[in-house]
């Protein structure tokens, strides 16, 4: 394989893993956004969303490589799946938000940062506990279908993957930048006093933070499932670090930015695994991480501080 081929399957590749990031990345940045609030529970809500997507695709009778019963057409189960999954993990997040996350609301200091340290290792622990440190097979229902392009290989797990990605980032996009609620959103990031003051519903508006942060991370963690065919309760952390990596290097706040921030992790770790080695990735990464905070803490678009002057 020649080096340019090298360098395209390499894309292919972090292009991949940067839909799965840039997905997660938008949860910590959309609570952020409202909050100013590290979510660190996110980690292992994306990883129980893997465990979501794993027993719903079971429960349509996939299991492993084998579909054993499958009375709808495949597009109709994985969106179905997407969709149960999406759901669940929401739900999950609203549950964090109102049991653990409200009553600490105008607690000054690190108090709900850190109870949300406290739950992710509730959701870990829970999910060891009844699961398994086990990994289990994730379904592979895909059809094995590859194209060609020069030396690389695009798969259709990748094109999947891809879709389904890109469609949810313009959709939470569109829904922040055209929508009443999105508008909504805005405002109370900008300054939540104010937004009370002119009629804006601020618990509201947290809450759907919570529900679509939560639903993106869970269709992050399908993701994974889809591309790396297993999951395990371990899986949370280290995808969880590199999306606050994506988040931060986009700008913590920022949409636009953890997209972006995303997909340059995901071509990070690629190439770096590729070229320099595996085990120097992290290194790499969270080297990145901290250059940003120390250099450029608002990230590379950086976040609009409300003026409250």
């Amino acid at each position: 394989m020649t080096m340019t081929d090298l360098l395209l399957q390499q894309t292919i590749n972090g292009l991949s893993l940067g839909a799965m990031y840039a997905l997660l990345a938008l949860g910590f940045t959309l609570v952020y956004g409202i909050l100013e609030l590290i979510n660190f529970s996110h980690f292992n809500v994306f990883m129980i969303g893997s465990f979501i997507a794993l027993w719903t695709l079971q429960a349509f009778g996939m299991n492993g490589q084998t579909v054993i019963l499958v009375g709808l057409p495949l597009v109709g189960v994985l969106l179905a799946t997407l969709a149960i999954t999406m759901l669940a993990s929401g739900a999950l997040g609203v549950v964090i938000e109102r049991v653990c996350l409200r009553p600490l609301r105008n607690v000054k200091g690190p108090a709900a940062m850190i109870t949300t340290i406290g739950v992710s290792y509730i959701l870990f622990n829970i999910i060891l506990l009844t699961v398994g440190a086990d990994s289990k097979n994730f379904a592979n229902p895909l059809p094995t279908i590859r194209w060609k392009i020069g030396g690389a290989v695009l798969e259709m797990r990748e094109v999947l993957i891809w879709g389904i990605s890109i469609l949810l980032m313009i959709g939470l996009y569109y829904f922040v930048q055209r929508s009443r609620l999105g508008k909504a959103m805005r405002a109370t990031a900008q300054d939540p006093e104010a937004a009370r003051m002119m009629g804006v519903e601020v618990d509201r508006v947290i809450i759907t933070a919570f529900f679509l942060g939560s639903a993106l991370a869970g269709a992050g963690g399908m993701i994974f499932g889809l591309y790396y065919n297993f999951t395990s309760f371990i899986i949370g952390f280290t995808a969880g670090l590199r999306a606050f990596t994506a988040a931060v290097l986009g700008g913590i706040g920022n949409v636009p930015g953890a997209m972006v921030g995303g997909f340059a992790i995901g071509m990070i770790e690629a190439m770096g695994g590729q070229f320099i080695a595996t085990e120097w990735t992290d290194v790499i990464i969270f080297s990145i991480l901290v250059l940003v905070l120390v250099f450029r803490p608002s990230g590379l678009f950086g976040r609009v501080a409300p003026n409250k002057s």
